[in-house]
């Protein structure tokens, strides 16, 4: 059961890796002017990640893909995976949505599927960003979860208010209520308590998204992916030409700090993939190539 939408489910967050990628690569060719335009353009170094059960079976597995020192990223990975098998106990704790699901601790078999992507760039102006999409499969429940927020070092209202419009009008052919429900949800996860500030500017955010109508979740799911590159794009085509100030690298790579900070003390889907065993490069891939503490 269920066997349909699961391979449907993959093949979508592959497209979209493929997609990204590509889109991804052609802003480091077209880069011919401002900060780092005499560089080599940057590429992808794609590898292929495998995950064993502890008694050695096949539990899936998927692509790496991280570009570093390109003209426009710094360093971004666009990971993309498919892996199954069963959960302890720890990794049930460390769950992103749903604890305690009847039946789970007599048959702990999940599936989950998605795609993760994490870009920090070169030129302080242009904002680093994150977005995921997924869907998680137990024998006892399904749901999808996914969103995308921006994390500018530089603030720019008119960037803020484009990546927000964009993923407004991508949500409401869904229903009105999504974007706004989703926007605050972006605003609670992705705050810092022990810095008592958000991560970045905000963007959307679900989890444990399940109406018991799988196509329309899916859709819905699919649009969250669509979403990502009309809103990013424009804001590194505008930014990655300004000039910038040593103090302005200075700004990046401390918020890089907070970044990282969030990423390894509160980010559930880090936690969930090193307790299952996944790849721990593609895991903290997230993490940028450089940052401050002052």
């Amino acid at each position: 059961m269920f066997d349909t939408e699961k391979s449907t489910a993959s093949a979508w967050f592959r497209q979209l890796r493929d997609d990204i990628v590509v889109a991804f690569e052609a802003l480091e060719d077209s880069h011919d002017t401002g900060p780092f335009s005499d560089a080599q353009p940057g590429r992808f170094e794609v590898t292929e990640t495998k995950r064993q059960s502890e008694d050695g079976t096949d539990a899936g597995g998927g692509l790496m893909s991280v570009m570093r020192g390109g003209r426009v990223f710094e360093k971004v990975g666009v990971n993309v995976s498919t892996v199954y098998g069963t959960l302890g106990e720890r990794a049930q704790q460390a769950m992103a949505a749903r604890k305690g699901i009847p039946g789970m601790t007599e048959d702990p078999r999940f599936w989950a599927s998605g795609i993760s992507l994490v870009a920090h760039m070169q030129n302080p102006h242009v904002p680093a960003v994150h977005m995921n999409t997924r869907m998680f499969w137990t024998p006892h429940a399904w749901w999808f979860g996914g969103g995308s927020d921006l994390n500018p070092c530089i603030e720019y209202d008119e960037d803020t208010a484009h990546f927000h419009a964009t993923q407004k009008a991508h949500l409401d052919p869904h229903g009105p209520g999504h974007y706004p429900r989703l926007k605050a949800w972006a605003d609670e996860y992705f705050y810092i308590p022990h810095r008592k500030r958000a991560r970045g500017v905000g963007g959307i955010f679900m989890d444990d998204h399940c109406t018991g109508d799988w196509q329309a979740d899916f859709a819905l799911t699919q649009d969250i992916g669509r979403a990502f590159l009309p809103a990013f794009l424009p804001l590194v085509e505008k930014r990655r030409v300004q000039g910038f100030s040593d103090a302005d690298k200075t700004a990046q790579l401390v918020h890089r700090g907070l970044y990282a900070e969030y990423n390894l003390v509160y980010d559930r889907g880090t936690k969930f993939g090193l307790e299952t065993g996944h790849d721990p490069d593609a895991v903290l891939m997230s993490l940028p190539p450089m940052a401050k503490w002052v």
